[in-house]
């Protein structure tokens, strides 16, 4: 007799997601069982836009700091057998539903993985990086309901999942930085998040502490993606996204020194405290 087919849930946490929430939809809307989005309760027409999808339903609560809190009140929120976490801005490829579905016709107690890995493709500056560390990106986002949650520690932490975990073969799109400015408004985000880390460690301020953040650690990883990870294939794009992610660690010293000797506070809802 043949297997029924196993349930699949989408789970999306979001955040002022009008442009992005309705691509996202309709890569899966015809084919999953359930969408649950977990809002941050967004000033934009996000809850309006989804809203108008079959199957959708919208779990309002506030917009933490943590972003990942609320990946994981949609996950606890699902019922089906299988869930599938996406961001907003990224998109199943009809490759990669076609080989979801293909686990969904199997009785899933046959399945030895509870999780599995995904190639994720990242957009940047008009075209999705092939080198550089950026691909295959992988990510781990489908699996058995009850077996993956988010540990809400880092800013890019993978879910935690009990037992087994495999590999998919085809893609996830991410169109996080669908414009230089966009990149650079998550830049701030991400380096005010990692300044935030540095506090909660304790770490010491410095002159050592200056050359790793300012020296050391910017250049070993511009050498580490543009060279040995072969930045450089994707041209200009190679560059700029090499050059920017090593800054990184200036900034994020930079912010952190300010948060200590001045003692001002991180408004992680506005980035930095404007007082």
């Amino acid at each position: 007799m043949k297997n029924q087919l196993k349930t699949i849930s989408v789970a999306i946490a979001t955040y002022n997601e009008e442009n992005n929430i309705a691509k996202c939809l309709e890569a899966v809307v015809d084919w999953v069982d359930e969408i649950i989005i977990a809002d941050g309760t967004s000033q934009d027409k996000t809850i309006e836009i989804a809203s108008k999808f079959k199957n959708v339903k919208i779990i309002k609560t506030t917009n933490k700091p943590i972003f990942h809190l609320n990946k994981n009140i949609a996950i606890d929120g699902c019922t089906s057998d299988w869930i599938l976490q996406l961001d907003a801005d990224e998109i199943v490829t009809p490759e990669l539903k076609n080989e979801i579905i293909s686990y969904l016709k199997k009785d899933i107690d046959e399945v030895k993985e509870n999780a599995f890995w995904i190639p994720r493709k990242n957009y940047f500056l008009g075209a999705f990086l092939k080198k550089g560390g950026q691909y295959p990106d992988p990510t781990i986002r489908f699996y058995k309901n009850g077996k993956g949650r988010l540990p809400c520690v880092d800013v890019h932490e993978q879910a935690k999942i009990e037992g087994e975990i495999g590999w998919l073969k085809n893609d996830l799109e991410h169109y996080a930085d669908t414009s230089f400015s966009k990149y650079l408004l998550r830049h701030n985000r991400y380096t005010t998040l990692l300044a935030q880390e540095l506090q909660q460690k304790n770490t010491p301020i410095n002159f050592i502490s200056f050359l790793n953040f300012y020296l050391f650690k910017p250049l070993w990883w511009f050498l580490k993606t543009f060279f040995r990870h072969r930045g450089y294939v994707d041209g200009f794009p190679g560059f700029v996204f090499s050059f920017y992610s090593a800054l990184r660690f200036p900034i994020m010293y930079t912010k952190y020194w300010e948060l200590v000797k001045t003692n001002r506070k991180i408004d992680l809802k506005n980035d930095w405290d404007k007082k």
